[in-house]
């Protein structure tokens, strides 16, 4: 398919549902926040260069919410003209932006292709939004931003270092968000640091689908337990952690997804910008992940110890008490639920959504 051609998948009734423009929609994240749209009564309009993303999930978006109104257009975020032209014709309302790369390894390797789609896609994004005269933003920001942890757990009001490119990129796009905001403009956002996202809609049709290697622990875990791979890497077994592994914040998508349809309600009813973690405010081992999802999935997952990762962090979470007093959002679902709902995923789909492109 042509870059700027639209798969309609099916026709637009324009006076059904607000519509809100989805830059990233067909990703991990912006595919079960399109479920969670629908299922609000909201018309989400997606836009993806599927770089790392396909096609497929916004089909199975449509089969999970019984809708085949999914408008979904072929672009980059930093053709600026095309996203105006975007928002004009389907009159969105706001904006949910996940749209950019999101390896933390690869931006230390690729520093410059991290700035281009990251940050100055976010420019061009806000370019368009402001000659296209839409007010909201929510934006998918992250943890990494917090950098070293000086205190546990993290809260928002935690100094900002990151320490890799990805977390640069996302702290910058934060400090573009933030003055705009101060200006004259009309333009109001929804910062939301993400913690460590995992598992996948319950009914196992759309999930996390990494291109080659993955970057994260649980789509790995799962593509060892599935065959895909022979054993899991575990990087480092002497931090100063219960089991020794490194410990992180788990946060189901399914709940991730919530979080952004809340924050965009709270965006739209409101003028007031707002920067909020979104965390379970426990920590989890990589072991504690690994024996989960083997009850979960009832197989067995082979391990191997390996050297730590230069800038790999010994442990952090979040303290999520702010989006609760804010937003009324809390997560609700456990680590047993996020290995079920993985396992649910990775065993239908085993090569992902590579069978069905």
């Amino acid at each position: 398919m042509e870059q700027g051609q639209m798969r309609r998948i099916a026709s637009l009734d324009r006076d059904q549902a607000r519509r809100i423009l989805v830059p990233g929609g067909a990703g991990y994240i912006g595919s079960h926040t399109c479920v969670e749209l629908v299922q609000r009564g909201y018309q989400p309009v997606v836009v993806d260069n599927f770089v790392n993303s396909s096609p497929v999930s916004i089909e199975r978006v449509c089969q999970i919410t019984g809708t085949n109104d999914i408008p979904v257009i072929e672009a980059d975020i930093r053709d600026t003209k095309r996203m105006e032209a975007v928002m004009r014709e389907y009159e969105c309302e706001a904006v949910i932006h996940f749209a950019g790369l999101k390896a933390v390894g690869e931006s230390t390797t690729d520093p410059l292709n991290y700035y281009a789609n990251n940050v100055q896609g976010s420019l061009s994004l806000l370019d368009a939004m402001e000659s296209a005269g839409v007010k909201h933003i929510v934006f998918s920001s992250s943890a990494t931003v917090y950098g070293t942890p000086v205190f546990l757990p993290y809260t928002e009001e935690h100094p900002l270092a990151p320490t890799n490119p990805y977390g640069m990129t996302k702290y910058t796009v934060e400090l573009m968000l933030n003055d705009l905001v101060a200006s004259a403009c009309d333009i109001n956002a929804g910062i939301l640091r993400y913690f460590n996202p995992i598992g996948a809609h319950p009914s196992g049709k759309i999930g996390e689908d990494p291109n080659g290697i993955p970057n994260n622990l649980m789509p790995f875990v799962a593509q060892v337990a599935v065959g895909r791979r022979p054993h899991l890497n575990v990087f480092g077994n002497d931090y100063d952690t219960p089991d020794g592994t490194g410990v992180r914040d788990y946060i189901h998508v399914v709940d991730l997804a919530e979080a952004h349809i809340v924050a965009l309600e709270k965006l739209m009813a409101s003028p007031d910008s707002f920067t909020v973690n979104l965390g379970s405010g426990t920590g989890y081992s990589v072991l504690d992940v690994v024996k989960a999802f083997e009850k979960a999935s009832g197989c067995e997952i082979a391990l191997e110890f390996a050297e730590r990762r230069p800038g790999d962090l010994p442990a952090y979470w979040a303290d999520p008490a702010y989006a609760l007093e804010l937003l009324g959002w809390k997560t609700r679902l456990t680590l047993e639920d996020m290995c079920r709902d993985q396992w649910a995923w990775q065993s239908q789909n085993p090569n992902g959504y590579l069978e069905d492109q």
